[in-house]
């Protein structure tokens, strides 16, 4: 069985880019005022989701591992 996260976005740092929703368009939503919320707060582990978080230009979104809350992203230094 493969790994489950727990996807968020800091709607506070989210500028609404849109770079997530073209990154992984089935991991997240924009809503009205431009805010990117993920479909799911739990979910598979994709690659997709994991470009979105990497890519987002002000790093509002954070991904850990259900369970033991380790963080995949962005990663521990």
């Amino acid at each position: 069985m493969g790994d489950r996260w727990h996807v968020e976005v800091d709607r506070g740092v989210c500028i609404g880019s849109g770079m997530c929703v073209n990154s992984a368009p089935g991991g997240f939503t924009l809503d009205s005022a431009r805010q990117s919320h993920p479909t799911e707060a739990e979910t598979d582990a994709h690659e997709e989701v994991l470009a979105a978080a990497e890519g987002c230009p002000v790093e509002a979104i954070t991904i850990t591992l259900l369970g033991s809350g380790e963080p995949v992203f962005p990663p521990e230094e």
